[in-house]
């Protein structure tokens, strides 16, 4: 499978804004900034994912972004291909022609294959469980933080 940063930049960007969304609009330098992408890369990025009705804009003073739909309706596949990114393991992009002249090589079915156990699974994967992996992952480190900090003891120093 081929996937290129487009599509990796656009999930990436997709759960910091679901992350965020609930105190209303997410600036796009400040997801710029957090997840290290370049501002006028996701510029392009989410004008496509605005095309495709998966984030909203909001102009103005506060203004940025918004999910244009449920997180737990959107799909990993579907941001993939909001961006277009192809999601294509075959040599010759589906053609039917990996040899030229409309011959196919001998593991096209193989690749074919793999193809469509790729938009299964990134079919089943939501936006809504990306954003709660990511929650329990802050979570989690914020446990163990307050674990380390509330175990540290101070150590006196003493002179040898």
């Amino acid at each position: 499978m081929r996937l290129t940063t487009r599509g990796r930049f656009a999930v990436t960007a997709m759960i910091d804004l679901g992350l965020r969304a609930h105190a209303g609009p997410v600036a796009l330098s400040a997801i710029s900034e957090r997840q290290k992408i370049s501002l006028s890369y996701l510029e392009q990025l989410f004008a496509k994912l605005r095309r495709e009705g998966l984030v909203e804009s909001v102009r103005g003073p506060g203004g940025g972004y918004l999910l244009g739909r449920e997180p737990s309706t959107i799909t990993v596949a579907r941001i993939i291909s909001a961006v277009d990114e192809p999601i294509d393991a075959t040599q010759c992009g589906g053609q039917q022609n990996c040899m030229g002249e409309q011959q196919q090589c001998m593991t096209h079915e193989l690749w074919e294959n793999l193809n469509a156990k790729m938009m299964e699974y990134l079919e089943s994967v939501s936006l809504q469980q990306l954003i709660e992996q990511q929650g329990t992952v802050a979570v989690s480190c914020d446990v163990k933080r307050s674990v380390i900090l509330k175990n540290a003891v101070a150590t006196p120093i003493t002179e040898v």
